[in-house]
């Protein structure tokens, strides 16, 4: 009855998505598959948000995918992505379950939804570093060589993420990954800004209190660099650069509580595109179980 349907839930980030989604899954047999680009990685609980009892429904635990599959020093991207959500898929339906993807990642939610084909490419370290030699000016001009109008310039600042577009580009690789294609029900969480500015300041102050300075001290202490905290974003930046010096506790927590509030901003920017782009969302303005089972009732009996 539920081939190839899949219950999609999403929304800017502190609105209640896995607590909604761990309790539909529970009611609809379902498990679920994390579409989040930091919960992936182990160690990183408190500042990605890894609420493990949200999981638990009436005593019992709500299986979840993707969650603590690399370690920190890992690279996880979104091909990895697409692959691991395709084994998590597969897994699910053989299990006659309803699979439910949830999370803040828009970038992973738009590539199932729009079905994403993207070249399969393994980054040879010898490539990597010859190519690291190159200033960023030299590295642009190779890239836009080979691919003079490209669909994301974001990645033209950004050398290691430039460095890769340049090894897809020229390694010639013909296999392609894509996302299992599925028949969705897009379910968005989006309350009003304001009440999303109060729940992130109320768990950022939770977050600092509970032991999210320590974390990435841990971090830390087990070899992840500075640098790579920067590249995690958000939490792991700003706590960083306090652990770093660079900041003072009320600055750190100033600054981050604003690109959280930055981050749900492009969030929202991306579920506006989806929309544009003919994707059907039905809209809650709070994580409301009985409006989403309602929801799901129907679509399941299509």
């Amino acid at each position: 009855m539920n081939a190839n349907k899949l219950i999609v839930i999403f929304g800017p980030t502190a609105t209640g998505k896995t607590a909604l989604a761990a309790k539909l899954a529970h009611r609809f047999n379902g498990e679920i598959i994390s579409a989040d680009s930091r919960q992936v990685y182990r160690r990183m609980n408190i500042g990605t948000g890894k609420d493990y009892d949200d999981y638990f429904v009436n005593g019992e635990r709500v299986p979840a995918h993707l969650i603590d599959i690399a370690n920190p020093d890992e690279e996880y991207n979104l091909v990895r992505f697409i692959s691991d959500f395709n084994d998590a898929l597969n897994l699910i339906y053989s299990r006659e379950k309803l699979p439910f993807l949830v999370g803040g990642t828009m970038l992973y939610i738009h590539a199932v939804l729009k079905n994403y084909s993207l070249i399969k490419t393994d980054f040879p370290s010898e490539k990597f570093s010859q190519l690291e030699k190159f200033s960023l000016a030299e590295l642009q001009k190779r890239f836009l060589e080979k691919n003079p109008r490209p669909h994301n310039t974001t990645d033209l600042n950004d050398k290691e993420r430039l460095i890769k577009a340049i090894i897809i580009a020229e390694e010639k690789n013909d296999e392609i990954i894509s996302p299992v294609k599925t028949n969705s029900l897009n379910i968005c969480i989006l309350p009003e800004r304001e009440i999303i500015y109060k729940r992130i300041d109320a768990r950022l102050e939770n977050r600092l209190k509970n032991g999210m300075i320590e974390e990435v001290e841990n971090l830390l202490a087990n070899g992840i660099s500075f640098e790579k905290l920067d590249f995690f974003g958000l939490e792991y930046r700003y706590v960083g650069n306090y652990l770093a010096g660079k900041l003072n506790y009320n600055d750190m927590k100033q600054k981050l509580a604003s690109a959280i509030k930055k981050f749900a901003k492009r969030q929202i920017t991306w579920i506006r595109k989806l929309e544009r782009e003919g994707i059907e969302i039905h809209y809650l303005s709070s994580p409301d179980e009985r409006k989403a089972k309602e929801l799901i009732e129907n679509f399941l009996l299509r």
